[in-house]
């Protein structure tokens, strides 16, 4: 399982609003069946800004790109993707440790270069 939140927001290229306008109602049935399919666990539309915020549980990235680029206005969208994980997935002890010997590292190669 692989979260990713994808902000989608409408960018028609010059002509192409009319197509666009036309295939919105094929992409929203597109998107209600992936809700139903649970391939997306929430569907939000932006209030005052045209596009919508997703998040998809899906396999892979590859998997991602597949849904996405398999919407009918996908050509019409542009897209943000951010990979999620979930709260219980972190582990601060273990990212501090990490980042403290980072530290200790870099402070130990800066003062090799000192004269």
């Amino acid at each position: 399982m692989a979260l990713f939140a994808v902000l989608a927001t409408q960018a028609p290229a010059a002509g192409e609003r009319e197509v666009f306008l036309r295939r919105l109602p094929e992409g929203f049935a597109y998107t209600k069946e992936l809700v139903d399919k649970g391939v997306i666990r929430h569907s939000w539309i932006r209030v005052g800004a045209s596009g919508g915020l997703n998040i998809y549980d899906v396999d892979s990235h590859e998997e991602l790109l597949s849904v996405l680029y398999s919407n009918p206005v996908s050509p019409h969208l542009r897209f943000e993707v951010i990979p999620l994980a979930e709260p219980e997935s972190f582990d601060p002890a273990a990212y501090l440790s990490k980042w403290n010997a980072k530290t200790r590292n870099d402070s130990v190669g800066e003062a090799a270069h000192v004269h």
